[in-house]
């Protein structure tokens, strides 16, 4: 009787980074690319207990010094970078005319920039290594509906869409850039459990009548960090249940 060969998973050698990883969402996509046989890292700037067998990094998106440090020791420990997620992102809910210069560059510095320095230092990387690569941006539904009182999450989510096309025909066909879309998803950012009947009618008020799970997203990132997602980008996948049918 001979012993079988260990199975090959989808992503076995592949070296990930996901943002906004500690919980919801991020978490979830670290945990699905580990399922997969990647090697992660998972970063956020609150301390955290990582997924097992995945590395952690405390650090602020906001911050370039910080991030800088981070693919530093990226390298260090991974030897490169094969995917990058960009999840981390910040809500907020406020009247147009009640909106500061503090609360534009609040949300502009965590969903905008962030996912630009991140992004660029995981592109230079990956152009370093001259092996290809995916970059995966978390976008949001409300960069194609608009929401009232939400217009500055609205508008940094729709910037993330103009990175993620620019990227995609800058680093073709090395480099495949695509974003995903969620609907509102059951974790802490929308609790969702704490809102007002009304508010919650609002956001199952879509064709599939519920709010989506945060491995529901993981799953469509994984599909596109897989070898076999190899002619798509540019893109922008929706898992909204049917709130936006573009």
């Amino acid at each position: 009787m001979t012993d079988e060969p260990a199975r090959m998973l989808p992503l076995d050698g592949k070296r990930a980074l996901v943002t906004g990883a500690a919980r919801g969402i991020g978490r979830a996509i670290a945990e699905a690319l580990l399922a997969k046989g990647a090697r992660v890292a998972m970063l956020d700037r609150e301390t955290f207990d990582p997924a097992a067998n995945a590395l952690a990094f405390q650090a602020d998106v906001q911050s370039e010094a910080q991030i800088l440090s981070v693919f530093a020791r990226l390298h260090q420990h991974l030897g490169g970078l094969d995917i990058l997620v960009n999840n981390a992102g910040t809500l907020l809910e406020r009247r147009l005319l009640d909106c500061t210069i503090d609360d534009f560059d609040q949300v502009m510095n965590v969903n905008l920039k962030g996912t630009f320095v991140v992004g660029r230092e995981a592109i230079r990387m990956m152009v370093a290594q001259g092996s290809g690569g995916r970059v995966i941006n978390i976008s949001s539904e409300l960069a194609y509906l608009g929401r009232e009182h939400f217009s500055l999450y609205c508008a940094s989510k729709a910037g993330v869409l103009g990175l993620t096309r620019s990227w995609a025909r800058e680093f073709a066909p090395h480099i495949l850039v695509n974003a995903v879309a969620p609907g509102p998803t059951d974790t802490a950012m929308l609790d969702i459990e704490s809102m007002s009947p009304a508010w919650r009618e609002k956001e199952t008020a879509i064709p599939l009548g519920r709010i989506a799970t945060p491995d529901e997203i993981a799953n469509v990132v994984t599909f596109l960090a897989d070898p076999s997602a190899s002619f798509i980008t540019g893109q922008c996948y929706q898992v909204n249940g049917g709130a936006v049918m573009p």
